[in-house]
């Protein structure tokens, strides 16, 4: 295994183990718990690992929030589409705003219509009790939080090049 491989994957594991515990911080919005901790772990993942990282990172941490009973079956779209829109928007423009919105946009709208079918054949709720649009506005928010988070951090780290040490495949990083 190259050592590049062992750093990305000890950096995910980390990651991963860091939205866990930072899902513990979360609020009540309209029936879902909004933990914005997940993503800005999504967006650190994008910068720091690229797409294919970031979904992992996702699905390990909804699964093992799941298994641990502190996460629901929610987690699972809210936070996979996320990661994947905005690691292929870091992935392809290298700018940090263009990101966060990808983020926000994959959680919120995306996975917000995805949570829908989730709700009714997994969670076995039904259609009277949800409207179609319900995960959206939760969702939103809780993205939003995160992504301000993550951006805030990222943008503060970029200024100083420290960003550079940590990412694995190094190229020129964009700000805006």
């Amino acid at each position: 295994m190259k050592e590049s491989s062992i750093k990305k994957l000890c950096i995910a594991g980390l990651l991963c183990a860091l939205a866990v515990v930072g899902s513990l911080f979360s609020f009540p919005v309209l029936g879902s718990k909004c933990a914005p901790i997940q993503h800005m772990i999504n967006i650190l993942c994008a910068v720091l690992l690229g797409p294919v990282y970031g979904v992992g990172v996702a699905f390990g941490a909804s699964l093992i929030r799941n298994l641990l009973g502190i996460g629901s079956p929610m987690a699972f779209p809210g936070s996979m589409f996320g990661a994947l829109l905005c690691g292929i928007m870091y992935y392809k423009t290298k700018k940090l705003l263009p990101t966060l919105f990808a983020e926000v946009f994959g959680t919120a709208i995306l996975g917000g219509l995805c949570a829908y079918p989730v709700a009714i054949f997994i969670m076995g709720k039904n259609m009277k009790d949800i409207v179609f649009y319900a995960y959206i506005i939760p969702f939103f928010i809780s993205t939003f939080a995160g992504s301000i988070i993550a951006g805030s951090l990222l943008y503060s780290i970029l200024k100083t090049n420290i960003l550079s040490q940590f990412q694995i495949e190094k190229s020129q990083r964009k700000i805006c």
